[in-house]
């Protein structure tokens, strides 16, 4: 495998044929560059196999060679390359190497160079400055296969194994006896086995692990890979590279960038936009802020970068890697805090956390396992003296850290936040941006998007966003009121105001921090475009973390908790039946719910109406706030991986219980305190039962009908005008107050309503169809017979499972609602 001398400016370095070499501004490449025209990660120089060859990875600038531009450009002696402009840009020219004695790593006979004598990664000085030999990082295994292609997204391997022959089983997993050991709770005990087949092949096997494995960024359960094909587990990325096993974690030392996100909505007849072509690239473990005037796009700029709601056109980066179309494997390296809190705060601060990391680690992580990161976790946030504590008791910026703990769980590289210090005073306004400072010193990139501009200085690097969704500005905050030629923010957002037509974003990109801070985005936009472009949303949602019967165990459990600690909702709760049972039972009936003379009781209809109206009004007020108070929740939640079935199904085992409960008591007060037939329907020596169980399936209905309520609102302040008509349609409806059998249109639509089937039902054991007929002047009978209410077993039954079918329409009803509010790239599942 031949050498390659490399010469640029004068210095002259030997390639070896082993490795790759990296060239660009990035002060980790191997031949850095100062040049502004040269981009960040410009191209990669490797050995093939069969030559020599330099690959531009979409340069700003470009690569130019021979006849112009190109992004391959096959190198051998003789060969001369330029960076940026084909005329003056950087120029690399290529020779053999000169049959001379070994040489020093200081001087070679023809000047200055650096030759290696191994395959060891050095740092290498920027062009144009003496270069100065080091040694190999410590700690840090060399790479010595075939190079690496800008996929891996790292220069150098935390770990690389040797695969020999007898190695045809390689078992990936957290627990001690697999092969390859991974410290990361995001990993299954035994999570998955690279297999060799007999042709020498490998494959890889998912055994059944909650988060699964993805190669090349989508998820698979059993595939072949192939040679440099990337290989996720949790937070560590493996590679085949020759007859070596490369793995490189993911330590939070990653880049992100926005690549021409613009985001358009229809608004009276119009397209209205709401991002304007933004980008920027964020500098790893940094800390970045977000501001700008009302209107400007922070918030939706927001939900584009963490893929809640992707840009109509563009890309977001993270580490070279689409995230749109890799969301199901990146979901679980970010972290988002929104404005909303995404907190019971009902809960002490541990207890929080420990439902958290329920749902989010595998299922088969131990519980001193979680303990341990959750104690963690609090250490790092100095939340540990406050873990015993009521969230609802803490100061606001203890809470906003409480928020970010959560995400802190599984170790995200990524951490954005939305107004963090909306509502708070100065002084906890500048402990939670401190907070964040050091979260980003850690090892943490953070995004924050904030209105406060007082501790700007804080941050590595500073977004202005102006009205219309474009970039203003984007660099040191310390430079950004030089740069717009005024003292004061509030200038800054007043010209904004006053100067609607200028073209901010115009100025900016014509300025000298567009060129140095933004200008090599383009080259990362054109690097990550090779990756697949077309990817199902099947394969786009993330995957479950837990199984559907562990996640629904855990949601009941919280929710029990969180309502168990609402002393308020408790007494609500047991206080509403008992005085809409009391206030049935003042009705006056001298013969109970037995016929009276002539067979009739004119009451038992009123009686029925107020206890049907009754357990209408219990059931639906249960639970007709509870989805809307736990929107921000359930987002984030359904983002990492929250089943929406099991979800809702925790809601109605709770609610549905507390409702079940509810009409027991109605119907024990309203019905138990006066005479009722001897005999039932069904349960003839139960006839009390018999009438309680029409109550109680009316109670859960409505109690469904409060949840579809409450995911249709957007606001909680909507749900009560809404739950008074639905109680004064549900009276309407009964039948009780005026005829509604034998009327058509009127009829089948009140077949719809809860309450007809609930008065129906408990009419069929009374005979209420004799007991209190309505007269029908029409058809000039005195007393027909409301079939609903006819004395009949099968009519009992009819009446019971048309409530329990409008239940269960309604339950699915709530479950496409919800579809609505969790992040765009899942809504279809």
């Amino acid at each position: 495998m031949p050498q390659l001398v490399a010469e640029i400016n004068g210095q002259r370095r030997v390639l070896e044929p082993g490795r790759s070499y990296t060239l660009g501004r990035d002060p980790g490449s191997d031949f850095r560059f100062e040049d502004a025209r040269v981009s960040w990660r410009h191209a990669t120089i490797s050995f093939d196999g069969a030559g020599w060859q330099l690959e531009d990875h979409g340069s700003t600038n470009g690569t130019y060679a021979g006849n112009g531009r190109a992004l391959h450009v096959p190198l051998f002696p003789g060969s001369v390359v330029n960076l940026g402009n084909a005329e003056n840009g950087p120029r690399l020219a290529f020779t053999a190497p000169a049959p001379v004695p070994v040489t020093t790593p200081d001087r070679t006979p023809d000047g200055p160079a650096w030759h290696e004598a191994d395959t060891s990664r050095s740092a290498v000085p920027a062009v144009g400055t003496p270069p100065q030999w080091a040694p190999p990082s410590p700690g840090i295994p060399q790479q010595q296969g075939a190079p690496l292609p800008a996929a891996a997204g790292r220069a150098n391997p935390t770990m690389i194994r040797n695969l020999t022959p007898a190695m045809r089983v390689i078992r990936i997993g957290r627990a001690l006896d697999n092969e390859i050991v991974v410290s990361d709770l995001q990993v299954s005990r035994h999570h998955a086995e690279l297999r060799q087949l007999p042709d020498g092949r490998w494959e890889i096997v998912d055994l059944g692990s909650h988060n699964g494995i993805f190669l090349n960024g989508q998820p698979v359960q059993r595939q072949l890979v192939g040679q440099y094909d990337r290989l996720t587990v949790g937070h560590s990325t493996f590679q085949l590279v020759g007859d070596q096993l490369q793995e490189f974690v993911d330590d939070g030392a990653v880049t992100f960038s926005a690549c021409h996100l613009t985001v358009e909505v229809e608004h009276k007849g119009a397209r209205k936009v709401l991002l304007d072509d933004v980008s920027f690239s964020v500098p790893e473990k940094s800390l970045v802020a977000v501001i700008g005037p009302s209107g400007s796009g922070k918030s939706t700029l927001l939900r584009a970068l963490t893929g809640y709601r992707p840009a109509d056109r563009g890309d977001v980066l993270y580490d070279g890697r689409n995230l749109y179309k890799q969301f199901a494997e990146l979901r679980s390296r970010i972290g988002l805090v929104p404005q909303s809190e995404i907190l019971h705060k009902e809960l002490t601060v541990r207890s929080a956390l420990k439902y958290a990391a329920r749902l989010r680690f595998p299922g088969d992580t131990e519980a001193a396992e979680r303990e341990r990161r959750i104690d963690e976790v609090l250490f790092e946030l100095r939340l540990d003296k406050r873990a015993d504590n009521r969230i609802t008791a803490l100061s606001g910026g203890q809470q906003k850290r409480v928020s970010v703990a959560l995400e802190l769980l599984t170790k995200p590289s990524l951490i954005f936040l939305d107004e963090p210090t909306s509502g708070l005073d100065p002084g906890m306004d500048r402990e939670v941006m401190q907070t964040l400072r050091s979260l980003a010193d850690d090892g943490r990139t953070v995004l924050v998007v904030t209105h406060s501009v007082a501790e700007l200085a804080l941050c590595d690097r500073l977004l202005v966003m102006a009205p219309g969704g474009s970039v203003a500005y984007f660099g040191p905050p310390d430079e950004a009121l030089h740069f717009f030629g005024y003292q004061t923010w509030a200038d800054v957002f007043q010209a904004f105001e006053n100067y609607p037509e200028h073209d901010w974003a115009g100025r900016y990109r014509g300025s000298v921090h567009y060129q140095q801070y933004s200008a090599d985005v383009d080259s990362a936009a054109l690097s990550a475009s090779a990756q697949p472009a077309v990817v199902s949303r099947e394969q786009a949602r993330p995957l479950k973390p837990q199984s559907w019967g562990s996640q629904l165990w855990t949601l009941v459990q919280r929710y029990v908790s969180v309502i168990a600690s609402d002393k308020g909702f408790m007494a609500l709760s047991v206080i509403l039946p008992l005085v809409l049972g009391g206030v049935s039972a003042l009705i006056p009936s001298d013969y109970g719910l037995r016929p009276g003379p002539g067979g009739r009781n004119g009451n038992a209809a009123t009686v029925l109406l107020v206890l049907a109206l009754g357990a209408c009004l219990s059931g639906s007020a249960n639970s007709v706030r509870e989805l809307i108070k736990e929107r921000a929740i359930y987002e984030r939640e359904r983002a990492t991986g929250l089943s929406r079935s099991a979800y809702l199904v925790s809601k109605i085992v709770v609610l549905g219980l507390i409702s079940v409960l509810q009409g027991v008591i109605i119907a024990g007060i309203g019905i138990g305190v006066r005479k009722i037939p001897a005999q039932g329907l069904v349960f003839q020596q139960l006839p009390l039962l018999e009438m309680t169980i029409g109550i109680v399936l009316l109670s859960f209905a409505s109690m469904m009908v409060g949840l579809v309520i409450s995911a249709l609102v957007k606001t909680a302040e909507k749900t009560m005008p809404l739950l008074v008509m639905f109680a004064i349609i549900q009276m309407v409806f009964t039948g009780a107050v005026f005829q509604i059998y034998d009327k058509p249109g009127v009829e089948q639509l009140a077949w719809l309503m809860p309450a007809r089937w609930g008065v129906g039902s408990v009419g069929t054991t009374l005979d209420l169809a004799k007991l209190a007929p309505m007269a029908n002047a029409k058809r000039g009978d005195k007393f027909p017979l409301d079939s609903l209410w006819s004395h009949h077993a099968g009519y009992w039954v009819l009446d019971n499972l048309a409530l329990v079918v409008i239940a269960t329409a309604l339950g699915f009803l709530v479950l496409r609602l919800l579809r609505r509010h969790e992040p765009e790239v899942m809504q279809q599942g």
